[in-house]
């Protein structure tokens, strides 16, 4: 069993590492921290299921530079992996301000940027690697990226990771770095996929388990609210957010890039000159500044979808607000622990609709919890525009009894005549050929059987 600490001051920690605590303002240790701090130290292998806003990052990266020494070396020696460029922005940021007063070269390599500048980066050393798993397989495939020297793989928001497809490249590198190495894998939630992953390549890992998914925070405030449809969520959504008040910085999530696009149009006459939209067919640098401008406050409003936002660790929230129910209540889970993060309080407000009635039960089960609902304020217009995927499909209102017939079989209402029992033969020369030859002649049939009659 794993020890416990009650205070970073028993962490044993060097002074360089305890400025850096200082200057972040933390406290006290999270749960995650105190529980995985001696198993990482120990040398063992680690899986931690942790809810989203836990600490995971800071969990496995202090006893990571405890041990981690200076080295002049060019190649690294931590490699940590994960789901999307925002997360190795935000990894390599967070672990610069760890090791601040530390002699540590940390560098982060993704997809969507030119591979050779990054490559050049990479060439003129480092001791940690951040990167997402397509990006540091091809640098290694380059010949620019060498593993050798990797004793620690940590491997951040798994469940994302293998949602994404990235199946083949984590384990072709797990191929090519060396096996005496210490593994940490970190997810939100257990999958098979993840209990498959961890059975062919992780030895005997310890299981760390803290908030899990179906926990809800306690310091974060549920509500929800019944509305029609998608159009008249936008203007239930437009009239919140007008409180400015109250509002002061709203994460807004929707089911898909298209309603991300959507919302947004709809307000950007209204809010635009305080919101921004994150989703992956949006430019890397568009992603990098809308992030930047909520972060910092410029603007008050974020709409994104699930995969964009999982994992970024954005501060003082005040409010998520889900324009769609998610049909896994695990990925409702997600998205509320966006807001209530170190212990500060948080709204989650979540809109549903007829069709999401059983995905919203399905969230409350899971939480063994009732959301409370509110009720639409009067002043929000009741839209009767529909998405695509709102309205019936073609032949809802068709008369259902009218292929009854053809349904049903039978014979007809009366004999055919002699005339249309008649069955086409294919005209009458067709006939009479096939009559003569037994077979219609070709062309190539009749010059062999005028060199026969010759």
């Amino acid at each position: 069993m794993s020890t416990e600490y009650s205070d970073f001051q028993d962490f044993n920690l060097s002074k360089q590492l305890h400025y850096a605590i200082a200057d972040l303002g933390f406290d006290k240790p999270t749960a995650i921290q105190q529980k995985a701090f001696a198993p990482i130290l120990s040398g063992k292998n680690v899986l931690g299921i942790a809810q989203t806003g836990t600490g995971k990052t800071f969990a496995y990266m202090l006893p990571l530079l405890r041990e981690l020494k200076f080295s002049k070396q060019i190649q690294p020696r931590i490699l940590i992996l994960v789901p999307t460029r925002e997360l190795v922005l935000q990894q390599v940021e967070q672990i610069a301000s760890y090791a601040k007063y530390m002699s540590i070269r940390v560098v982060g390599v993704y997809g969507g940027t030119n591979i050779n500048t990054q490559g050049q980066t990479v060439a003129q050393g480092c001791d940690i690697l951040v990167g997402t798993p397509g990006r540091v397989y091809d640098l290694a495939m380059a010949n620019v990226l060498k593993f050798k020297s990797i004793t620690k793989l940590v491997i951040d928001e798994v469940d994302v990771m293998l949602d994404l497809g990235f199946i083949f490249q984590l384990t072709n590198i797990f191929e090519l770095i060396p096996e005496r190495r210490q593994n940490m894998m970190f997810s939100a939630t257990m999958t098979d996929e993840i209990a498959a992953l961890i059975d062919q390549f992780f030895i005997a890992p310890v299981n760390i388990s803290v908030a899990i998914s179906g926990t809800p925070l306690e310091n974060i405030q549920q509500y929800c609210y019944y509305v029609e449809n998608f159009y008249t969520k936008i203007n239930l959504l437009s009239e919140l957010i007008d409180h400015k008040n109250v509002y002061q910085k709203v994460l807004v999530f929707t089911a898909t890039k298209k309603q991300a696009d959507i919302v947004f149009s709809r307000l950007e006459e209204r809010f635009g000159h305080e919101m921004g939209i994150v989703h992956s067919n949006k430019s890397q640098n568009y992603r990098i500044k809308s992030i930047e401008a909520f972060e910092s406050g410029n603007n008050r409003i974020l709409i994104t979808t699930d995969v964009m936002a999982r994992g970024l660790d954005l501060d003082k929230i005040s409010h998520v607000i889900c324009m769609d129910t998610p049909n896994y209540p695990e990925n409702y889970m997600h998205r509320i622990g966006r807001t209530g993060r170190a212990e500060e309080a948080g709204n989650a407000i979540l809109f549903y609709s007829e069709k999401e009635v059983s995905a919203k039960e399905a969230i409350e089960g899971l939480m063994k919890k009732k959301i409370e609902e509110l009720d639409v304020p009067e002043q929000v217009e009741r839209s009767t525009e529909l998405l695509p995927e709102e309205r019936l499909r073609p032949g809802k209102h068709k008369n259902p009894n009218r292929n009854l017939k053809k349904r049903e079989g039978g014979g007809a209402f009366h004999e055919k005549k002699d005339k249309n029992k008649k069955v086409n033969l294919g005209g009458k020369y067709r006939r009479e050929l096939k009559k003569k030859y037994k077979k219609p002649q070709k062309r190539g049939d009749k010059i062999k059987n005028n060199r026969k009659k010759k």
